[in-house]
């Protein structure tokens, strides 16, 4: 990913990228006619983690817009919020919840490591998971009902979004996959410079949306959050899986928001 030195080298330098960033929001949303690489072949969504933040900044706008016409259609806080994370949600296909519901029974319910990756494995919820989408969805629409205003909404959801999405690069650089296969697997280990990048897309966004003191909180908070969920599923499953990725992202976007509310 080293920026190219010549003019000539500019334009595939800038097809990769954008081929790249293709891949991140076709896999991480399911806005239709965007086609990226198949996030399967080996070692490309590892290529195009540093676009993570991108695609959850266009996540971010289509809540907010949503919760502005609510907000404008004379919605009170609270149902405009949970419209707002009703758009996310259906922008994303709930791909990042399905996560969090299937590590939440998986770390919940199982004895050993290998039940539990069974249980995350499931198409089944059970109650664990029901519990921590319940948790999730409150603590989001509150956060965004309690801030009110729709500029302040606006701000909070793509700073949210972004972020949240920058975590699950570094979880996937510092913790090996818990399995021989999947999609975590074939995924692959991204680069210390597509993680880093990452990270800084992110770091960019928060300071905007947010402002200095908050965007060092929200930081910091954060890096707690990832090391948390690192050890954890270290000690759960011996390592990371996709369900485990949606997680830090769930609980990463809440954090923000909480972080915002400041």
């Amino acid at each position: 990913m080293m920026i190219p030195g010549t003019r000539e080298d500019w334009i595939p330098w800038l097809a990769a990228r954008g081929g790249e960033l293709w891949t991140g929001i076709a896999f991480l949303t399911r806005i239709p006619f965007v086609r990226g690489a198949p996030a399967s072949e080996a070692g490309t969504l590892a290529q195009a983690v540093w676009a993570f933040p991108l695609v959850g900044v266009i996540v971010g706008v289509v809540g907010a817009l949503v919760y502005a016409l609510a907000h404008r259609l004379g919605l009170p806080p609270w149902p405009a919020a949970a419209l707002a994370v009703a758009a996310t949600l259906a922008v994303t296909g709930g791909l990042h919840e399905d996560g969090l519901a299937d590590t939440a029974d998986g770390f919940g319910g199982g004895e050993t490591r290998e039940r539990k990756l069974d249980i995350m494995r499931d198409a089944r919820i059970g109650t664990y998971g029901v519990c921590a989408l319940i948790l999730s969805l409150l603590l989001r629409a509150g956060a965004l009902a309690s801030l009110a205003d729709p500029g302040h909404v606006a701000a909070a959801l793509i700073a949210a979004h972004a972020a949240a999405r920058a975590t699950m690069p570094a979880l996937m650089f510092f913790l090996a996959p818990a399995r021989n296969d999947g999609l975590s697997f074939a995924a692959g280990t991204p680069s210390a410079a597509r993680v880093a990048a990452s990270v800084v897309i992110a770091v960019v966004v928060l300071l905007i949306s947010l402002g200095l003191v908050l965007t060092i909180a929200a930081l910091i908070v954060l890096a707690i959050a990832a090391v948390l969920m690192a050890g954890l599923s270290e000690r759960q499953i011996g390592g990371q899986t996709g369900d485990v990725l949606g997680a830090i992202e769930q609980v990463s976007e809440i954090l923000v928001l909480l972080v915002a509310l400041r």
